[in-house]
């Protein structure tokens, strides 16, 4: 049966905003210069050319903070491509880099926790064995990768106005295999108890660590993204085992998984502890000013491929956690708290999980997931509250929330619970038997992405309605079916698929991106835009990435005068000897680098 017609994006965006008039101002220019600063202890070397340089306005410059193999600890090896190991690697700074959060402890100095998402196999490794068109690695290499993902939390202090690493007490690494607790209401579940861990309450390592978030309590929120690579041989599973129920919510390999882990480790073996992978895609919550502290995976805010945590505080000061789960068709996530940051028990532990459904008239809803209200009952699956944590999904779609394109980053303007959502992009969108467009994704084979705009009902963050309105429509503005907020088109730069966002000075909203290369053919880049007054939807480019990356992670100071990005996978698209890049050094592997820039001369 086909789809029923439903209203483009133009008559929505005329019928709902017809009442704004176009705003007049200059034409916005693109701010590009070349690449300016150097890295501490880094040879600048010979870049592949002027391409393989990040582009900035006059004024600025980037300074390499810390790249993919620098030394943590004192005593640490320095990096060295052609030895590595878990041993040494678990002492640097690991591959990926995405979320970046600074926690500043003075003016001149602070902690930057920051996650390492996945490796790029091809790019890591000198000599790379191939079996059956797959990397055939050795253990050594495998182990190395486990060292290579997780987080990292390092010291920072603030010398002569620029930032550099301290080998301090509080710098830690993160690994697959660093032990971690299990809270909430599924801990202990069945589903979570393993050969190694029959209590379903301890678990080891933490992985596909994408974004995340602050906590008011000083710790930090980090969320399990595309775990589901690292599993295979779920078709060694039973067609019948009760464990493929939470495990076909994902795309788990049948045969042997891109990563090949479970040859030397059999708890990334479905077939042999299905339960493994129900212990992964949560929030991790940590300590960074306590090296020695325990992470802790928080149940209470459900498993899915969770892309970002940013938490907020409620007028009644409850928590409140804005959650994406990025994947084509998946769902947006709210929790609130029972209580408030308290010491004596954790917020994040009690509340209530809620998913969003959004109404063709720009209303929109929040949709407890409880156990025993409407559909999740014993009948569809659920035995009790555990169930509906770990099958997040299947609840969070008998419910009737709306299916987006690629939930992902998540800000919310805290004094007025506005909240800015981004769709990165769905290409699947109205092709065979998925879903065409609706307002609230309003393209089909949406390739460029969208921002929504919501607004809580009451200007409350723990409540249960809310109204949204497109803010951005992505592409090139040449396209008829992009919006800026209804900024004149022509006075606005071109950008594609969303991804992070920030807050920065004067208030404006920061924007990363990720697939500007295969959508507008673009290097992928940093925007700012204002989300109020005259200017509101005046996308301006700030800065363009090294070719093969995606820009991850702003994050500005308090004062505003550094901002740290995180170049994620430079270089991707090629091999570890011939790579599209050799960002930031110019010789030798590209390095996944959180970059220091200087914002004092903004005027963006």
């Amino acid at each position: 049966m086909p789809f029923q017609r439903v209203l483009s994006f133009n008559e929505v965006a005329a019928a709902r905003f017809s009442r704004r008039s176009f705003l007049q101002g200059a034409t916005t220019a693109l701010l590009l210069s070349s690449f300016a600063g150097c890295s501490r202890k880094v040879s600048p070397g010979i870049p592949i050319g002027k391409a393989d340089q990040l582009s900035l306005p006059e004024g600025h410059s980037a300074l390499p903070l810390l790249r993919w193999g620098d030394p943590l600890f004192e005593g640490a090896p320095e990096f060295d491509p052609v030895k590595q190991s878990f041993e040494s690697q678990s002492k640097q700074f690991g591959y990926n880099c995405d979320y970046v959060g600074f926690l500043s402890r003075s003016e001149n100095s602070g902690l930057l926790v920051v996650n390492h998402e996945y490796t790029n196999t091809e790019l890591m490794f000198p000599k790379l064995e191939v079996r059956d068109g797959r990397f055939w690695l050795t253990p050594d290499q495998v182990e190395t990768e486990w060292a290579a993902i997780g987080m990292s939390v390092v010291e920072l202090e603030k010398v002569d106005g620029s930032w550099r690493v301290v080998f301090g007490p509080r710098n830690r690494r993160i690994t697959v295999k660093t032990p971690m607790k299990i809270s909430g209401p599924a801990a202990g579940h069945p589903r979570l108890k393993t050969g190694a861990d029959p209590s379903g309450s301890r678990v080891l390592g933490t992985m596909a660590n994408c974004s995340g978030g602050k906590t008011p309590w000083g710790t930090v929120l980090s969320g399990e993204e595309n775990f589901q690579e690292y599993f295979g041989n779920l078709s060694g599973l039973a067609v019948l085992d009760r464990s493929r129920e939470s495990l076909e919510l994902f795309p788990f390999a049948q045969g042997a998984s891109t990563r090949g882990w479970e040859r030397f480790d059999s708890r990334f073996d479905l077939a042999k502890e299905p339960n493994e992978a129900n212990r992964f895609g949560w929030i991790v919550e940590i300590d960074p000013e306590d090296p020695n502290s325990t992470p802790v995976k928080r149940t209470a805010l459900g498993r899915c491929c969770h892309e970002a945590a940013t938490v907020t505080q409620c007028k009644d000061g409850r928590i409140a956690v804005y959650m994406g789960d990025d994947s084509k068709f998946q769902f947006v996530y709210k929790f609130v708290s029972q209580v408030s940051d308290s010491t004596a028990e954790s917020p994040l532990d009690n509340g209530t999980l809620y998913v969003a459904r959004f109404e063709d008239d720009g209303t929109g809803s929040w949709l407890p997931l409880t156990f025993g209200s409407g559909p999740l009952t014993p009948e569809n699956g659920f035995e009790d509250q555990g169930d509906v944590l770990i099958m997040t999904r299947k609840a969070a779609k008998l419910l009737g929330a709306t299916p987006m394109d690629r939930p992902e980053d998540i800000e919310v303007q805290h004094d007025t619970a506005r909240v800015f959502l981004v769709l990165t992009n769905n290409t699947s969108r109205g092709h065979g038997p998925y879903p065409g467009a609706v307002p609230s994704n309003p393209r089909e084979e949406n390739r460029h992405g969208h921002i929504l705009e919501l607004q809580e009902e009451g200007g409350c963050s723990s409540a249960t309605r809310f109204r949204w309105e497109p803010f951005l429509v992505c592409g090139n503005p040449n396209d008829p079916t992009t919006y800026f907020a209804g900024f004149p088109k022509e006075q606005v730069a071109t950008i594609s698929c969303p991804d992070n966002l920030c807050w920065g000075p004067q208030g404006r909203l920061w924007i990363a991106t990720d697939g500007m290369r295969a959508s507008v053919e673009s290097p992928d880049g940093l925007f700012s835009v204002p989300v109020e007054g005259s200017e509101k939807g005046k996308v301006t480019e700030f800065l363009r990435t090294v070719p093969g990356s995606e820009v991850c992670g702003p994050e500005f100071t308090p004062d505003g005068e550094t901002l740290f990005l995180a170049i994620q996978h430079p270089g991707e698209g090629g091999t570890y000897h011939q790579p599209l890049s050799r960002f930031p050094d110019g010789k030798g592997p590209p390095r996944p680098t959180v970059v220091a820039i200087n914002m004092q001369s903004t005027r963006v």
